[in-house]
């Protein structure tokens, strides 16, 4: 009684005050409309309607309180549901809020006096009207036909429980998304684009805004191929489109690369690394220090992170004749002791790490795809091994019995060398993702096969324009992820369901972006240069430029004047020179330029008479047998008579 009237005297009380007095509660929007606001709208049918219930049931239990879905139930009018209405006891209307939806609730009368017959008509009622009804068979069937014509049957998804009803978005790159990585305990995710980027997400620390914390740039102007998680999730391996691995820590920090090889060698064996871009790599499952990488070059190797400058094992795959064959992927088995490289001629090639074991394959599988191979996946027990190539196929094969496969399931379209097939947690499932065809109608997939069964379960519509690369299934998160993009953007899109999903997107989703405050507000000062205001600027006038050009000996030179008549030394010019000693000389009278007016014969027949008198070289020698010189007298003179 007294908390009552201490309640009455404060109702009294906060009457006499305006309604905005004192402190305001938080506004809280409840986890169901937010699950609302992320749930899928995409054109494959929905689950039946007991799934639909169950769903429903359950996100209530989670997401609010019993007392607050009465009174939703309560508020709904009968308008907005899509089922009919239920019959309503005739005495219901006495004591009913309004319509009902779902069982009605039982009369009062009924409870207070104890009559078997009404009990019994209120325990047929409540039996007849648990949940919505059944639909009517023409709409059970044209469900069925729709779920025939779209490839996808609710059946399966009730049956498996494929986590689809809700999906966020992790954007950031611009171009598509060709790896993904998610750490074992779920609460990290990269992402690697062909924008060379990898962007660094973590659902701990994320809020709505979904946005990265960190973006690495690992190689300048090559693609990120793989990403693979460390067993201990401390680190992780970086493969892109250089010829050299990059290792990280978990927060983004570079611990090293390992060292590339010598392209001038033949022999594969004897290089240090790799000597074209790499393919494909992956972390070893139970050892925390050797990583397995494949390459264009034509070889496997299996590296020691502990030493970034050598290699374990160099591995060179069996080909039909010599040649430098590309290996496009590569992966380890569930307990890392096989390894299954893809050859760029269509073989599929196993080798088992023993004592003493080399490049000879254990399991050959030739000619497994007509085309490129872009991923391989080993099965928990090792026995079944799937294959996933660019001839739109994927395969499954039994690694006991490997002349044909299993199954083959076609028209996947698959466009990137990047893409993967994944298993579900309990490998019932297979998943894989298909590409955008210039001429189809339909976007990007995410198919999901029955293991048992080898049968199409269920597609999935990702994105209506962008097609699906990497796609994986978290065990302990139990939500899927699916990378998608085009020549434009990319993202990473995260499927799953509030009512069996745990953690991961769930908790990013629900946290709304921290509101800014007037604490938080930082002025901005705009600094003014003094020199870069017109008022203080300093602009010369053309009076100051000429006399700086004046001052300045290249500007200000004046040309040489042309010269008339012969010039001397290749050179037209007043010197007549073109060497400081010859204009000396000439100056100091030393040299003569008389030759110009002298006649050549005469300047010859002056040396005539010393000659004849002192003769120094060759006339002595013939001074008694050389006779005497006549020489021709000028023909001028005879001309001009």
């Amino acid at each position: 009684m007294a908390e009552e009237d201490e309640a009455e005297i404060y109702e009294g009380m906060r009457a006499h005050f305006p309604i905005s007095f004192g402190k305001q509660a938080k506004s809280q929007t409840p986890l169901e409309s937010i699950h609302n606001a992320t749930r899928r709208t995409t054109t494959t049918p929905p689950p039946p309607p007991k799934l639909q219930q169950q769903q429903s049931g359950l996100l209530f239990s989670l997401s609010s309180s019993s007392n607050s879905r009465l009174n939703n139930l309560r508020t709904t009018s009968p308008s907005d549901s899509q089922f009919p209405k239920p019959q309503i006891a005739p005495n219901s209307d006495e004591h009913g809020d309004g319509s009902v939806i779902g069982p009605p609730r039982p009369p009062e009368s009924s409870l207070r006096c104890g009559d078997d017959d009404e009990e019994e008509e209120e325990e047929e009622e409540e039996g007849l009207m648990i949940g919505p009804p059944r639909p009517p068979p023409e709409s059970s069937a044209a469900e069925s036909d729709e779920d025939d014509d779209d490839g996808s049957g609710g059946e399966g998804e009730e049956k498996f429980r494929i986590p689809i009803s809700n999906e966020i978005v992790l954007k950031g790159h611009s171009k598509v998304v060709s790896a993904l990585a998610v750490d074992h305990s779920g609460s990290r995710v990269l992402s690697g684009s062909y924008d060379y980027t990898v962007h660094m997400y973590d659902f701990q620390g994320m809020n709505a805004k979904l946005a990265s914390f960190r973006q690495l740039e690992p190689f300048e102007g090559h693609q990120v191929r793989s990403l693979s998680w460390s067993p201990t999730a401390d680190r992780f391996l970086c493969i892109t489109g250089s010829a050299q691995a990059k290792i990280y820590d978990r927060d983004g920090l570079t611990l090293g690369e390992f060292v590339k090889g010598d392209m001038y060698i033949r022999d594969l064996k004897n290089t240090k690394g790799h000597i074209s871009g790499l393919t494909c790599g992956q972390w070893h499952p139970r050892t925390k220090d050797t990583i397995l990488t494949s390459s264009e070059d034509g070889s496997l190797r299996i590296w020691d992170v502990s030493d970034f400058k050598s290699q374990k094992q160099v591995i060179k795959p069996k080909l039909p004749r010599p040649a430098r064959v590309p290996v496009t992927t590569c992966a380890w088995d569930h307990d890392g002791k096989c390894i299954v490289g893809g050859i760029g001629d269509g073989s599929i090639q196993i080798w088992s790490i023993k004592p003493g074991w080399g490049s000879r394959p254990d399991i050959h599988i030739e000619k497994a795809h007509e085309d490129d191979i872009t991923a391989l996946k080993f099965s928990a027990d090792g026995r079944v091994l799937l294959s996933r190539s660019t001839d739109d196929s994927l395969k499954i094969w039994d690694l006991r019995q490997t002349k044909k496969p299993i199954k083959v399931f076609d028209e996947l379209p698959n466009h990137y060398a990047q893409t993967n097939v994944a298993f579900s947690p309990d490998e019932q499932l297979i998943l894989t993702g298909t590409s955008i065809e210039r001429d189809s109608t339909t976007g990007g997939l995410l198919c999901f096969f029955d293991r048992t069964k080898l049968e199409l379960v269920s597609r999935v519509g990702i994105s209506p324009t962008c097609s699906v690369v990497q796609c994986a299934w978290h065990p302990k998160l139990n939500q899927i992820f699916a990378t998608a993009g085009d020549k434009s953007q990319g993202g990473t899109h995260v499927l799953y369901d509030p009512s069996f999903s745990e953690r991961g997107a769930l908790v990013c989703v629900g946290r709304a972006p921290r509101k800014k405050s007037v604490d938080d507000f930082e002025a901005k000062p705009v600094i003014h240069n003094p020199h870069a205001l017109p008022l203080f600027r300093d602009q010369p006038s053309r009076k100051r430029q000429r006399e700086k050009a004046l001052k300045d000996p290249m500007k200000s030179h004046k040309p040489d004047l042309p010269v008339t008549g012969p010039g001397f030394g290749g050179r037209v010019g007043s010197t007549k020179g073109s060497l400081l000693t010859q204009y000396l000389l000439k100056q100091g009278g030393m040299i003569k330029e008389t030759w110009m007016e002298e006649d050549p014969r005469e300047a010859i027949l002056k040396y005539a008479d010393v000659a004849a008198k002192d003769p120094k070289f060759i006339a002595p020698a013939y001074a008694q047998t050389q006779p005497e010189p006549v020489f021709a007298k000028s023909d001028s003179e005879e001309e001009e008579k």
